[in-house]
C-alpha cells in the first residue's frame, strides 16, 4: 500500500506533544508512535531517579540535573517538530492532548516539591547526626582526665556553636541550649565528684566559652563556673596551709582565689582559717612535737605574707597573721632545739640552736640556748655529756687551768655541773706532735716556753671537755674529768697529726 500521507500541520498538536514530553515520561513520543525516543526519555528519568534517591543533603549533582533538563528541552523541541505533521494515536483531538500535557506537568513539579521536602529532611537528619556525634564525644570525655579529654570537648563545642549559628531553626539547632547545659555539667564532672584540685582546669576552660559563644546566648551558663571555681580554689588550697615550704602560695590556688574572686564568700574564709591554724600551731609548740609545729608555723607565716589581699581588710589581717606567726617562730625554734637535744638528736639540736642564737640576738632564751648548743656539740663526741639538759649556772670554786701547746688558736667547750666555752690564743713556736707517746712526754712541759693559758673555776663533779681549732677544722679532741675539791687541775691542748688533747693533774 502507498505510504500514509502526512497530516496537515497543526501547531496545537506540536505544543501538546512538547508538553507531554516535558513530563519526563516520554508520553508525547508515545502518542506519535516514537517508541525509541520514548524509551530514551524513560531511561533518562530512571537514571536521574537513581542518582537523586534517596535524597541527600547536598541535593542532585549539578551535572546530572543540567544534563537531564537539557534532555527534556531537546525532547520537547524534537516532539514539537515531529508532532506538527503527525497524527496522534490517542486522543484524536489536539486540545485534549494539550490539556493532558498541562495536567501531567504536575508530575515533575510535584516531584521537585517532594524531593525538596526529602532533601530538607535529609539535612535535618544530618544535623541531628552531627549533634549526636558531639553528644557522644562529651559523654565519653566526661570520665577521662581533662588533659586527655579537652580536644574532644573542644570539638563538641565547635559543633554546638556551628549548629547554633548556622542552623538555629533546625531541630538540631533548637536542641543546642539543652546540650550546652549537659556540656557544662560534663566538663565540670570532677567538681561534682568533689575532686576540687582536678576541677580547677576544666572550670577555667568553661569560663572561656563566652569567647566563642555570646553571653546573651549562653544566658545563666556564662557565670555558671564562677562559684564552682571559687569553691575549687578554696577547697584545693586550704589543705596546703601549713604544709610544704610555703613557696607555692604566691601562685597557688588560694592566691588565685583572692585575685580572681576577691569578694567571694570563699575568699572571705581564707584569712580566718589561716589564723585558726596559726593558733593551733602555737598551741602545739608545747606538745610532744614542737619541731613539727614550728615548721608548720613558719610555713603559715610565709604563706600569710605571700597571699595577696585586694581588699584592705584582708590585706591587713594577713599581714598581722604573718607577723604573729613570725614572732611565735622565735620561741618555737628554741623549743624545737631543746626537744631535739632531749631526744638525743645532737646534730639537729646544734644546728637549730645555733640558728636561734644567730637570728634572735636579743631573745631572753639566747644565753640558755648557747649553753645547750655547747652541750650538744660536746655530746656529739661524748654522748654521756648529753644525758641531761645543762644547768643555767656558771662558775665554781675549783680552778682548772688550760694551756695551749699548739700552733692554732683553740676553743675549749665544757659541760657538766656548769657549761661554757673559752678561747685560747695560738702558741707561737709550738708545733704538732707525731705520736701520742711524744705528746705525753713533752706537751706543755717545756719550762722555757710560755704557753697561752686560761683558768676556769668549776664545781665538783664530772665535766666533759671538747677542744677544737677556731679555723673551722673538723678535728676535735675530747676529755672527761672528775673534778674534786682540794686539787688544782691543769688541761693541756696539743695536736697529734689531726687535732687532739691530753689531760694531766
Amino acid at each position: 500500500m502507498p505510504p500514509t500521507p502526512p497530516a496537515p500541520a497543526d501547531p496545537l498538536r506540536a505544543v501538546a506533544v512538547a508538553l507531554l514530553n516535558l513530563s519526563g515520561l516520554g508520553i508525547g513520543y508515545a502518542l506519535i508512535r516514537r517508541r525509541f525516543a520514548m524509551a530514551v526519555c524513560w531511561l533518562a528519568t530512571a537514571a536521574l531517579l537513581l542518582v537523586a534517591l534517596p535524597a541527600d543533603p547536598d541535593g542532585v549533582p549539578r551535572g546530572a540535573l543540567v544534563g537531564y533538563l537539557v534532555l527534556l528541552a531537546l525532547a520537547a523541541a524534537h516532539g514539537a517538530v515531529r508532532g506538527l505533521r503527525t497524527r496522534l494515536a490517542w486522543p484524536p483531538q489536539a486540545p485534549v492532548a494539550a490539556l493532558l500535557g498541562l495536567v501531567l506537568l504536575a508530575v515533575p513539579t510535584g516531584g521537585v516539591l517532594l524531593y525538596g521536602n526529602a532533601r530538607d529532611e535529609a539535612v535535618e537528619q544530618a544535623l541531628l547526626d552531627r549533634l549526636h556525634e558531639a553528644d557522644t564525644l562529651v559523654q565519653d570525655a566526661k570520665n577521662e582526665p581533662f588533659g586527655a579529654a579537652e580536644p574532644d570537648f573542644t570539638d563538641a563545642l565547635a559543633t554546638y556553636r556551628d549548629l547554633d549559628r548556622r542552623y538555629p531553626d533546625s531541630r538540631a539547632g533548637k536542641l543546642v541550649p539543652d546540650r550546652l547545659e549537659r556540656y557544662y555539667e560534663a566538663v565540670a564532672t570532677p567538681y561534682d565528684r568533689k575532686k576540687y584540685c582536678d576541677a580547677i582546669e576544666p572550670l577555667e576552660y568553661l569560663r572561656k566559652v563566652p569567647d566563642s559563644i555570646s553571653r546573651q546566648r549562653l544566658g545563666h551558663l556564662a557565670a555558671w563556673p564562677d562559684d564552682r571555681l571559687a569553691t575549687s580554689f578554696y577547697e584545693c588550697g586550704i589543705d596546703d596551709l601549713g604544709s610544704g615550704d610555703g613557696t607555692g602560695t604566691r601562685n597557688g590556688t588560694l592566691a588565685r582565689l583572692l585575685t580572681t574572686f576577691p569578694r567571694s564568700p570563699q575568699a572571705a574564709k581564707v584569712e580566718p582559717v589561716l589564723s585558726d591554724r596559726i593558733d593551733a600551731a602555737v598551741k602545739d609548740l608545747g606538745g610532744d612535737e614542737p619541731c613539727a609545729a614550728n615548721d608548720r608555723l613558719r610555713t603559715l607565716g610565709t604563706q600569710a605574707a605571700d597571699l595577696p589581699g585586694d581588699r584592705a581588710g584582708i590585706a591587713d589581717a594577713l599581714s598581722k597573721d604573718a607577723d604573729r606567726a613570725g614572732e611565735k617562730v622565735r620561741s618555737g625554734t628554741y623549743a624545737c632545739g631543746v626537744d631535739q637535744y632531749e631526744d638525743g638528736d645532737f646534730d639537729k639540736a646544734l644546728d637549730t640552736l645555733n640558728d636561734f642564737t644567730r637570728t634572735y640576738k636579743h631573745d631572753g632564751n639566747r644565753d640558755r640556748a648557747k649553753k645547750i648548743a655547747i652541750a650538744a656539740e660536746i655530746a656529739r663526741s661524748i654522748p654521756a655529756a648529753g644525758k641531761h639538759l645543762p644547768s643555767s649556772g656558771s662558775g665554781g670554786s675549783i680552778p682548772v687551768t688550760i694551756k695551749n701547746d699548739s700552733p692554732d688558736e683553740i676553743e675549749i667547750l665544757y659541760t657538766g655541773p656548769v657549761t661554757g666555752s673559752i678561747k685560747i690564743p695560738a702558741c707561737h713556736g709550738c708545733s704538732t706532735y707525731f705520736s701520742d707517746a711524744a705528746a705525753s712526754l713533752s706537751a706543755c712541759k717545756d719550762s722555757g716556753r710560755h704557753y697561752p693559758s686560761k683558768t676556769i673555776h668549776l664545781p665538783a663533779g664530772t665535766t666533759y671537755f671538747l677542744h677544737k681549732p677556731t679555723d673551722g677544722s673538723t678535728s676535735v679532741g675530747t676529755d672527761t674529768a672528775k673534778i674534786d675539791p682540794g686539787y688544782v687541775y691543769t688541761e693541756c691542748a696539743y695536736v697529734v697529726q689531726s687535732f687532739g688533747s691530753g689531760y694531766s693533774s
